[in-house]
């Protein structure tokens, strides 16, 4: 049984919130389950519409298409988000730029299914906490070279740049990722408002604590906002 709790909060120095997330425990097209999370970005509302558009053309993609394989689902319905993106920022200059990270999630028979791009990030916590996805930005690709460390990359000036997002190409490459999970586990998904704010021992203690599920999500939300709040956040929680 899973236990799933999400939310969005527009931060302390944003006017909109262009974060947004999706959570169905039930089926979806062929998937047992299915859980987004996507951050926008672009002009004057063009980063709220192309989170949203998104995750309901890739929600719709998957309940029509009846696909049998998981991540042949999820690559298939990025793509047609990714292209119906870019024919809606074609048609209207106002939206011209706009793109979307994104993370999605599918648990089935023990196994974590993973989908993402951009920087919005999985996590799993066990007995510690560990990052599923791979960072698609600027900055990664710097510590990943070794022209940075991780205390550096999380202060860096152009953390926010970031290499692949649905909507910035014509052709988009989701990364997969597969994890057995135990039962106890509980799974992050979360945008750059809430982990460029919080390091990853800051989560953890966080997900730790002796609380309810929501009010972990509260309080992961009330300590991005006492340090600094810059971004919208969006997050899913997920316990097993």
């Amino acid at each position: 049984m899973i236990k799933t709790v999400s939310a969005t909060d527009i931060g302390l120095k944003r006017k909109l919130n262009q974060d947004y997330v999706f959570t169905a425990d039930t089926r979806v097209g062929n998937l047992p389950n299915l859980y987004l999370v996507a951050d926008g970005m672009g002009g004057h509302k063009a980063g709220g519409f192309a989170s949203q558009y998104a995750v309901e053309t890739i929600v719709e993609e998957i309940s029509s298409k009846k696909e049998e394989d998981i991540f042949a689902a999820l690559n298939s319905a990025i793509i047609e988000a990714n292209a119906r993106l870019r024919r809606k920022a074609a048609e209207d200059e106002s939206m011209a730029g706009m793109g979307t990270t994104l993370v999605a999630a599918v648990i089935e028979n023990g196994l974590l299914k993973v989908a993402n791009i951009g920087d919005s990030r999985l996590y799993l916590i066990h007995e510690g906490i560990e990052q599923i996805t791979v960072d698609h930005s600027l900055v990664e690709e710097m510590v990943r070279l070794g022209g940075l460390d991780r205390e550096e990359a999380r202060n860096h000036e152009k953390k926010n740049i970031i290499t692949r997002a649905i909507g910035a190409e014509n052709r988009i490459k989701p990364d997969f990722f597969e994890v057995r999970l135990q039962e106890g586990d509980l799974i992050l998904m979360c945008t750059d408002g809430v982990s460029n704010m919080l390091t990853d021992e800051e989560i953890l203690q966080i997900l730790k604590e002796e609380v309810s599920e929501e009010e972990r999500v509260e309080h992961l939300v009330q300590a991005a906002n006492e340090h600094g709040g810059r971004d919208n956040m969006g997050i899913i929680l997920l316990s097993l």
